[in-house]
């Protein structure tokens, strides 16, 4: 039976991993890391806006912000965003 994933704290900074390659979609995007060969599908286009945009925003929530997420979703995203660094797709960024 497979673990929850946590959510990721919104609060940190966050960045794809250096090996995932992003190849945008019609339905979001297709995420590949090229260490752990795992692919991973974004369905949903802000999704794909935020994962995009972690790089310059100083927090994963401010990246929410910025595509435009409001507040209600952003357990959702958390989740999701989760689920991705738990694929090892994100890293946290260290100062």
């Amino acid at each position: 039976m497979a673990q929850p994933v946590p959510d990721l704290d919104l609060d940190r900074a966050w960045d794809l991993h250096p090996q995932v390659s992003v190849r945008p979609e019609p339905f979001g995007a297709l995420l590949y890391h090229f260490g752990t060969r795992k692919l991973s599908f974004l369905k949903d286009r802000r999704l794909l806006e935020v994962v995009r945009s972690l790089g310059e925003a100083p927090t994963a929530r401010e990246a929410c912000t910025r595509a435009g997420v409001p507040a209600a979703d952003l357990p959702r995203f958390g989740a999701a965003l989760g689920a991705l660094a738990g694929s090892s797709m994100l890293v946290e960024r260290t100062p």
